[in-house]
């Protein structure tokens, strides 16, 4: 399975791409899935104007990004919360890849505050339904962010590890089925 982990806060010194670093590190040293980490701080997507249908329909600047969007299986959307809701630079980057058909998305959200980040999950659900998605149920909500993990994206803080593989083995089940359904159909 290919899977994308999407870092979607713009911001210089993010802490919400702690959590994405240490997903993405978590994924490849305990599963055999091809995972890739795509940071909306490296494209600079200008506001839709057109959406990309193909890999041959997507301007060349974002052609390594299209193939990327097009080839995944599964995303994992990691995401701050602004204004209770998710970054509108990662909504911007998929309303350019708008048809995401039968992919599962599992949704993580990070805030220094004591919620987590629970108002952006409740909505990226609703997102990711409008992107013809597949929301895993278990949601990764991550309060205190900047106590938890390090600039690094390693985990400081023991006892969220469980929180972790509860999300990640949830995603996984549900995306290694759906994946399989696909190439058996």
């Amino acid at each position: 399975m290919k899977i994308e982990i999407i870092s979607g806060s713009p911001r210089h010194n993010s802490t919400t791409n702690r959590l994405a670093l240490f997903l993405e590190k978590e994924l490849k040293e305990n599963t055999e899935h091809e995972v890739g980490l795509i940071d909306v701080r490296q494209y600079a997507m200008p506001g839709v104007q057109k959406v990309f249908t193909s890999v041959e329909d997507t301007p060349d600047k974002y052609k390594e990004l299209a193939t990327r969007m097009f080839n995944a299986d599964a995303y994992i959307i990691v995401t701050p919360e602004y204004n209770g809701s998710y970054s509108p630079a990662m909504q911007n980057m998929f309303d350019h890849f708008p048809k995401q058909h039968r992919k599962v998305f599992g949704i993580a959200t990070a805030s220094p505050g004591a919620l987590g980040g629970v108002r952006a999950a409740m909505q990226l659900q609703q997102f990711i339904m409008a992107l013809f998605g597949i929301a895993s149920p278990y949601m990764l909500l991550t309060p205190h962010i900047d106590k938890k993990f390090d600039v690094d994206g390693n985990l400081v803080d023991g006892t969220f590890q469980k929180s972790i593989d509860v999300f990640l083995s949830e995603f996984l089940w549900l995306g290694e089925r759906l994946t399989m359904e696909k190439v058996t159909a």
